[in-house]
């Protein structure tokens, strides 16, 4: 019987590798269709409600033209993010000089600028009646309008000093875990460092530069706040303006469309990482990066980082300019004149003030867990997965980050509203637990695509090596696969938590009038003309994330005691002439002591 039960593995060609990937499937499935799929088909269902009108004339219309211009904005967008992100990370990472880790955490912090009061502090900095083009105008005599950020050029500055952390953060992950004994080999073989970059180090940061790309162009194209504010009439405004006049089929039909373009991108995507493989050859683990201390080059990168993270810290900078300021005292001064600590008071001292802080924090942290737990197992299902339905995969946990805030919303609400065999039963309109399901829905693409490329640097032959020594699939993706992929899930789980946290064009369409959120409470103060207190939320909001920063860098710097020395300390290890270290437990068989002079049996 063992023997006829082998044969009938042998000819299915299904190993207990390929039956662990699927049967971890099975639940990752029903969780997407649940939450991403199904409400995705009842908004493409609308959009052909009243037939193929709404598709038709499309193209030629106003619609067509704001596709046009939020492609190319989407574009400029992933090229201008790009550069300065990688740049930040190369210098930030691969250079060793005073201020380094400090300068780590400040080049995140755009990240968590508030979508409303953000594009308020560029507007405050960059346009005509702004910080810059007042001070260029009363002291170098320039014309405020031509030095000014307005429309389009706001649009794409707004993406360009915001998004940049997807690629920084996959970057960085990249080069951290990295295997510097390739780049020796290059050197030692004569090629100069700028051929290794160029022929090793780049496509081995492929999977991390795709990952960036794709994160940037999505959000990009789904973006909302900075188009409303310069009045840039991309296609996100004409869904938002269709489905206040009541369109709502024209509504569904451009999300749908938005969604089909973000999805080619995404397939294109796919196709040129897939191209070539892009893990390292090496077996065992990785040798440390070694950071450059040559003293110019110290000197250059420190400078180059300080003066790049300055001018991307600069709205930051302006909206706890704007927290201190007495709100009607800034008109035409290049600087405010009248400062005030009452828009703090304000919030310590009312509680029903303070609730929104703590209403964010925890849905935000809820959602992080939980992208946190499906993107790990999503991503090592995807790369692992050996037949047909891998890229239907990929494109169901993308989908959410290919559509606006607002159409997400409207899903959760029309496919959660009453019950019904689709949501299985569950009502969560007018309940507090449709923003984590509403943040888990919108951000479970950012885990996802940075644990897929940190998990696409790692040779499966480490996984089996694992498996060959007798350790299970649970312990091998436990014990292997997460710690070597650590890197990209912090950063993942990271983003998650920080765009949870200032989320608002879902928001605002699904909280309970309760338990608005900290988004929805800087939305009100600011249409009620209190400037300052709305900015005293965002300041507060930046200083949580700066501490949840500095908490993530603790424990990813391996000499802080954090995660990475946990993980050193966590099972002792035994070298082998040949294949590197092993973990001693992991080994189910004696290791002979005539392997060599200093090795003992394991038992």
């Amino acid at each position: 019987m063992t023997g006829l039960a082998a044969r009938l593995r042998n000819r299915s060609g299904t190993t207990s590798s390929d039956r662990f990937i699927y049967w971890l499937a099975i639940p990752l499935v029903l969780v997407l269709l649940l939450y991403i799929v199904i409400p995705m088909f009842a908004t493409a269902r609308t959009s052909v409600d009243g037939g193929m009108g709404n598709y038709s004339g499309f193209f030629g219309g106003n619609s067509g033209r704001a596709l046009g211009l939020s492609v190319g904005i989407s574009v400029v967008s992933v090229i201008t993010t790009g550069v300065i992100g990688t740049a930040l990370a190369v210098l930030l990472t691969r250079f060793d000089f005073p201020g380094r880790n400090v300068l780590r955490l400040f080049a995140m912090l755009p990240m968590a600028l508030p979508p409303l009061i953000g594009a308020v502090s560029f507007y405050f900095l960059y346009a005509e009646s702004g910080i810059l083009p007042r001070f260029l105008a009363q002291y170098f005599g320039a014309d405020p309008g031509a030095v000014s950020a307005n429309g389009v050029l706001g649009v794409l500055l707004v993406h360009t000093m915001t998004m940049y952390p997807y690629f920084y953060l996959a970057v960085s992950s990249g080069l951290a875990g990295s295997d510097s004994s390739m780049e020796e080999a290059a050197l030692n073989l004569g090629a100069s460092r700028f051929t290794m970059w160029r022929t090793v180090l780049l496509p081995m940061l492929t999977p991390a530069l795709v990952s960036g790309a794709l994160l940037t162009f999505m959000v990009s194209m789904a973006s909302f706040t900075a188009p409303q504010f310069y009045n840039v009439q991309t296609l996100t405004m004409q869904i938002v303006a269709s489905r206040t006049s009541g369109a709502y089929e024209l509504a569904a039909a451009q999300s749908t469309v938005l969604s089909i373009v973000s999805i080619l991108f995404l397939l294109a995507m796919r196709w040129y990482q897939n191209r070539r493989v892009h893990r390292s050859a090496s077996k065992g683990t990785p040798q440390a990066v070694k950071v450059i201390h040559g003293t110019l080059p110290r000197l250059g990168a420190g400078l180059g980082s300080a003066v790049l993270v300055l001018i991307l810290m600069a709205p930051a900078a302006v909206i706890v300019l704007l927290a201190f300021t007495v709100d009607g005292s800034w008109t035409v001064q290049i600087l405010p004149s009248q400062y005030t600590l009452g828009n703090f008071s304000r919030i310590f001292t009312d509680p029903a003030t303070l609730r929104p802080i703590l209403v964010s924090s925890q849905m935000a942290f809820i959602a992080m867990i939980a992208c946190t737990v499906v993107g790990v197992i999503a991503s090592w299902v995807v790369t692992r997965w050996k037949g047909p339905g891998k890229g239907l995969l990929d494109v169901m946990v993308m989908i959410p980050w290919a559509l606006p805030g607002t159409v997400v919303g409207v899903n959760l609400v029309t496919a959660f509203a009453s019950p019904s065999p689709f949501n299985l039963g569950q009502v969560l309109i007018g309940s507090l637990w449709i923003l984590p399901v509403a943040y888990f829905v919108r951000f479970l693409p950012l885990v996802f695509r940075s644990a897929n490329a940190a998990l696409a640097q790692i040779d499966p032959s480490v996984e089996e090596a694992a498996r060959n020594l007798g350790a299970g699939h649970w312990r091998v993706l436990r014990t292997v696969t997460v710690p070597l992929m650590y890197r990209g899930i912090l950063a993942g789980a990271l983003m998650a938590f920080i765009q949870g946290f200032g989320e608002y064009v879902a928001s605002v369409v699904i909280y309970p009038a309760r338990f608005a959120p900290l988004s929805v409470e800087i939305y009100n103060r600011i249409y009620s003309n209190e400037f300052g207190t709305a900015a005293a939320y965002g300041t507060l909001q930046m200083g949580l994330i700066l501490i949840v920063l500095i908490i993530s860098q603790r424990l990813e710097n391996p000499g802080s005691g954090g995660i990475a020395k946990m993980l050193r300390r966590r099972r002792p290890t035994v070298e082998t002439p040949l294949a590197g270290p092993i973990p001693a437990a992991a080994s189910p068989l004696p290791i002979p002591s005539s392997a060599s002079p200093d090795l003992k049996p394991v038992k």
